[in-house]
Protein backbone atom coordinates (compact mmCIF):
# COMPACT_ATOMS: atom_id res chain seq x y z
CA UNK A 1 0.00 0.00 0.00
CA UNK A 2 1.19 3.61 -0.96
CA UNK A 3 1.35 5.69 2.32
CA UNK A 4 -0.25 8.92 1.32
CA UNK A 5 1.33 12.40 2.99
CA UNK A 6 -0.17 14.20 5.41
CA UNK A 7 0.36 17.95 5.38
CA UNK A 8 -0.65 19.43 9.32
CA UNK A 9 -2.51 22.90 8.84
CA UNK A 10 -3.85 25.21 11.67
CA UNK A 11 -7.79 25.14 11.73
CA UNK A 12 -7.38 29.10 11.19
CA UNK A 13 -5.39 28.71 8.19
CA UNK A 14 -7.97 25.64 6.93
CA UNK A 15 -11.27 28.28 7.87
CA UNK A 16 -9.34 31.44 6.36
CA UNK A 17 -9.15 29.02 3.29
CA UNK A 18 -12.68 28.05 3.33
CA UNK A 19 -14.12 31.31 3.79
CA UNK A 20 -11.72 32.77 1.38
CA UNK A 21 -13.03 30.44 -1.83
CA UNK A 22 -16.48 31.69 -0.81
CA UNK A 23 -17.08 35.21 -1.19
CA UNK A 24 -20.34 35.52 0.17
CA UNK A 25 -19.54 33.84 3.36
CA UNK A 26 -16.40 36.26 3.65
CA UNK A 27 -18.42 39.20 3.17
CA UNK A 28 -20.42 38.22 6.28
CA UNK A 29 -17.04 37.59 8.10
CA UNK A 30 -16.03 41.02 7.18
CA UNK A 31 -19.46 42.52 8.87
CA UNK A 32 -19.47 40.58 11.96
CA UNK A 33 -15.57 41.05 12.24
CA UNK A 34 -16.01 45.34 11.70
CA UNK A 35 -19.02 45.19 14.61
CA UNK A 36 -16.65 43.42 17.01
CA UNK A 37 -13.79 45.97 15.73
CA UNK A 38 -15.80 48.44 16.64
CA UNK A 39 -16.76 47.50 20.29
CA UNK A 40 -12.97 46.48 20.99
CA UNK A 41 -11.53 49.43 19.74
CA UNK A 42 -14.37 51.99 21.19
CA UNK A 43 -14.36 50.03 24.67
CA UNK A 44 -17.50 49.72 26.88
CA UNK A 45 -17.65 53.67 27.44
CA UNK A 46 -18.68 54.08 23.83
CA UNK A 47 -20.01 50.79 22.87
CA UNK A 48 -23.24 51.15 25.60
CA UNK A 49 -24.45 54.30 23.57
CA UNK A 50 -24.31 52.19 20.35
CA UNK A 51 -27.47 50.93 18.78
CA UNK A 52 -26.07 49.29 15.54
CA UNK A 53 -23.13 48.95 13.51
CA UNK A 54 -23.00 48.05 10.19
CA UNK A 55 -20.69 47.58 7.30
CA UNK A 56 -21.55 47.50 3.41
CA UNK A 57 -18.95 47.35 1.01
CA UNK A 58 -16.24 50.10 2.50
CA UNK A 59 -18.40 52.15 4.64
CA UNK A 60 -18.96 51.41 8.61
CA UNK A 61 -22.41 52.38 9.42
CA UNK A 62 -22.87 53.45 13.11
CA UNK A 63 -26.18 54.42 14.72
CA UNK A 64 -25.54 56.38 18.56
CA UNK A 65 -27.96 56.85 21.06
CA UNK A 66 -25.99 60.23 22.13
CA UNK A 67 -25.99 63.09 19.49
CA UNK A 68 -23.28 64.39 21.94
CA UNK A 69 -21.39 61.85 21.91
CA UNK A 70 -21.66 61.57 17.66
CA UNK A 71 -20.73 65.05 17.41
CA UNK A 72 -17.42 64.56 19.68
CA UNK A 73 -16.57 61.27 17.57
CA UNK A 74 -17.08 62.97 14.00
CA UNK A 75 -13.82 65.55 14.71
CA UNK A 76 -11.83 62.05 15.16
CA UNK A 77 -13.21 59.68 12.10
CA UNK A 78 -9.87 59.30 10.25
CA UNK A 79 -8.27 58.24 13.87
CA UNK A 80 -11.36 56.07 14.25
CA UNK A 81 -10.60 54.75 10.46
CA UNK A 82 -7.27 53.52 10.94
CA UNK A 83 -7.93 51.81 14.47
CA UNK A 84 -10.87 50.01 12.97
CA UNK A 85 -8.62 49.03 9.65
CA UNK A 86 -5.35 48.02 12.24
CA UNK A 87 -7.75 45.82 13.96
CA UNK A 88 -9.25 43.88 11.29
CA UNK A 89 -5.95 43.71 10.06
CA UNK A 90 -7.14 44.35 6.53
CA UNK A 91 -8.08 48.21 4.88
CA UNK A 92 -11.93 47.25 4.83
CA UNK A 93 -12.99 50.46 5.75
CA UNK A 94 -12.42 53.79 4.08
CA UNK A 95 -15.69 55.68 5.30
CA UNK A 96 -17.74 55.95 8.95
CA UNK A 97 -21.12 57.40 8.90
CA UNK A 98 -21.93 58.36 12.15
CA UNK A 99 -25.85 58.52 12.77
Amino acid sequence: MAKREREHHSLGDVLKEFFASRRKLQKGMEKVSAQQAWHTVMGDAISKYTDHVLLDRDTLYVQLTSSVLREELSYGKEKIIRLLNEELGNELIKKVVLR
